[in-house]
């Protein structure tokens, strides 16, 4: 049996084979365990870790499947539609209706394409009002993000 000799700047009971308080395994001095994630069996609590009496943050919102982009500072959902590409969608192949295509507006779409967008004024403005509204939204009703 091969031990090795504790070094004699330590302190006795901390050096090699004794960890001491805290190693793997054993209790710290708050009672919780010590080393986090390394030691076997330890599991994060569902939530993560929140403070007894801790409150959440005014204006934080916790994920939502109805809003994969977050909310805009009214409490909106953003969408997964751009209004940048949305915009110079419809300056570019408003004639065809391509922009109102992307964000879901089918019917408006259709309409865009039986008459060339309007013979383009439609287009024109409908993409400028896509590229400079922050209250344009896709068919979920969801806002178009910037």
């Amino acid at each position: 049996m091969s031990e090795q000799p504790q070094q004699p700047s330590q302190p006795p009971g901390y050096g090699y084979p004794n960890q001491g308080p805290g190693a793997a395994g054993q209790a710290g001095p708050y009672g919780y365990p010590q080393g986090g994630h390394q030691q076997p069996g330890y599991q994060q609590p569902p939530g993560g870790y929140q403070a007894p009496g801790y409150q959440q943050a005014p204006g934080y919102y916790a994920p939502d499947p109805n809003a994969p982009y977050g909310y805009d500072p009214y409490g909106r959902p953003y969408s997964d539609k751009s209004k940048i590409v949305t915009g110079v969608l419809q300056l570019f192949l408003g004639s065809f209706g391509i922009g109102r295509f992307y964000v879901g507006n089918v019917g408006v779409g259709i309409a865009q394409l039986l008459t060339c967008g309007g013979l383009g004024f439609w287009a024109l403005i409908d993409g400028i009002m896509y590229l400079v509204s922050n209250d344009r939204t896709d068919e979920q009703g969801r806002i178009l993000r910037g």
